[in-house]
């Protein structure tokens, strides 16, 4: 194995692992949707509870100013998550266009070592043949 191969089989593993990362921070994104989706729902519920019930509506001012709190960390974790999968696809397309060079080299090495052979074998081709021809020639005379 040529160390060209060697470098597109790593290239191949880290590309592999950015697209782990990123399918984990996929899902991370899609869970804070969820739990952001969930606030809403209980925002919904105990603005109900604090309409119908006096007892209740005098605690939920409490309850409103840590639910946008929590909102807020959301937003922020969001944000962050969003900013690293930017990352990670920009960190992954560059681990593609490298590799992707590396392929190319290996190819064209490839295909110049065909020529190569196949020039090779024409020359010995060429050769046989002239000989070929000579001895016809010499045994005509």
């Amino acid at each position: 194995m040529s160390t060209l191969d060697s470098l597109i089989r790593v290239h191949r593993w880290q590309i592999d692992e950015h697209r782990r990362r990123l399918a984990d921070l996929d899902a991370l994104q899609e869970q804070l949707r969820q739990e952001q989706r969930r606030l809403d729902e209980e925002d919904l519920r105990e603005q109900q509870v604090a309409a119908a019930s006096l007892e209740a509506s005098l605690t939920f001012d409490a309850y409103a100013q840590a639910l946008l709190e929590r909102r807020r960390r959301l937003s922020q974790s969001l944000a962050e998550v969003a900013q690293a999968i930017a990352l990670g696809r920009e960190a992954l397309a560059s681990a593609f266009e490298e590799m992707k060079r590396y392929e190319i080299t290996a190819a064209n090495r490839t295909r110049q070592q065909q020529l190569r052979e196949a020039r090779r074998q024409q020359q010995a081709m060429d050769a046989l043949g002239v000989e070929a021809f000579r001895r016809r020639g010499a045994a005509n005379e």
